[in-house]
């Protein structure tokens, strides 16, 4: 029996990411009228409209959960989508979309909008912040699940990957080859997954036999030119560490940018290990050695969570922690 139709089913016959299609689908933000009539064309051939509206009638309710995301900040952010949107799908339920931008301001925002369209639950990946997008969510008794980015709370529900064992791994793995300086570029400060992966990185070097230096953690603030200063700041010591872990690959492609403009080799004069995974990480030379997120089956398990807390107000609230798996490539200069 053939799957229901998604978002991405429309995006890919359309031509367009995920996110026009959501705008267009929601009403949720202007888009060119010529982009507009081939979403809309695709949407009449994949049925997808239609498949919602009939479910919408015939339970009297929206059938609708919010995802509020940043779109630049996850780089496995298609293939999240896809997960929720299927899992979301066998339920009889859509998923409105709606980009946080990663600040705090534009997430409020962004919250505001999707509750507006009456949204019967919330995923969401929260900004650095202060935790008031979260409290407004639980005071209003909003079914909410946070993804990824997880806190400390225990009144919400959230999903993601172990962080501290995971990088942990990946330091000692760096060590055991010998290297006795190993860089850390870390993610955007005052995220749980910044400072776990911190964490790990310290607990790595410690079963490595390794002493915990500061000048060698620098933040790459969890982007792509935070990634290459961070990189250009610990190749600039006068002792420069011989090995790198970089706590995402949106800042690991920083890394490989400097790391060209330097004219040194990643493998050879630097060893590297990373943490996310994405689909570019086996195609560039050398693969990239990656702690690998369980990206399926977080998004899978989130809209099972919300469903269960729609369901279910009082059940509860559980943190789920999926574990990494380390895909072992040549970065870290083990000649593979």
């Amino acid at each position: 029996m053939p799957s229901r139709p998604t978002q991405k089913d429309v995006a890919d016959l359309a031509g367009v990411s995920i996110t026009t299609v959501s705008h267009v689908v929601n009403g949720t933000r202007a888009v060119a009228p010529e982009t507009k009539a081939a979403v809309l064309r695709a949407i009449e051939e994949t049925g997808y409209t239609g498949d919602a509206i009939a479910r919408s009638l015939v339970t009297g309710g929206t059938r609708q959960i919010g995802v509020a995301i940043s779109l630049l900040a996850n780089p496995y952010f298609a293939a999240l989508m896809q997960a929720i949107e299927r899992e979301a799908a066998a339920a009889g339920y859509t998923v409105l979309l709606a980009d946080t931008h990663d600040t705090v301001k534009t997430e409020q925002e962004t919250v505001r909008t999707l509750r507006s369209r009456r949204v019967e639950g919330m995923l969401l990946t929260p900004a650095a912040g202060d935790g008031r997008v979260i409290s407004e969510l639980v005071s209003l008794g909003l079914p909410t699940v946070l993804i990824d980015r997880l806190t400390m709370r225990t009144d919400v529900d959230q999903v993601g990957s172990e962080n501290i064992q995971s990088t942990s791994a990946l330091t000692e793995h760096l060590a055991s080859l010998g290297h006795r300086r190993i860089g850390f570029v870390s993610g955007m400060p005052g995220l749980t997954t910044s400072e776990e992966r911190t964490l790990g990185y310290r607990l790595g070097l410690g079963r490595g036999g390794l002493s915990w230096n500061p000048e060698l953690v620098v933040s790459g603030h969890s982007s792509r030119e935070g990634g290459a200063a961070a990189t250009a700041k610990l190749l600039s010591l006068p002792d420069r560490p011989t090995a790198l872990v970089v706590a995402n690959d949106s800042m690991m492609v920083g890394v490989l940018h400097e790391i060209r403009r330097r004219g040194l080799r990643a493998g050879a004069d630097l060893a590297l290990a990373g943490f996310d995974d994405v689909e570019w990480s086996d195609l560039v030379e050398p693969p990239l050695t990656t702690m690998a997120q369980p990206i399926e089956e977080i998004g899978r398990r989130a809209v099972r969570l919300l469903l269960a807390r729609i369901q279910e107000p009082d059940r509860p609230h559980e943190t789920v922690r999926l574990p990494p798996r380390l895909m072992h490539r040549a970065s870290c200069g083990c000649g593979l």
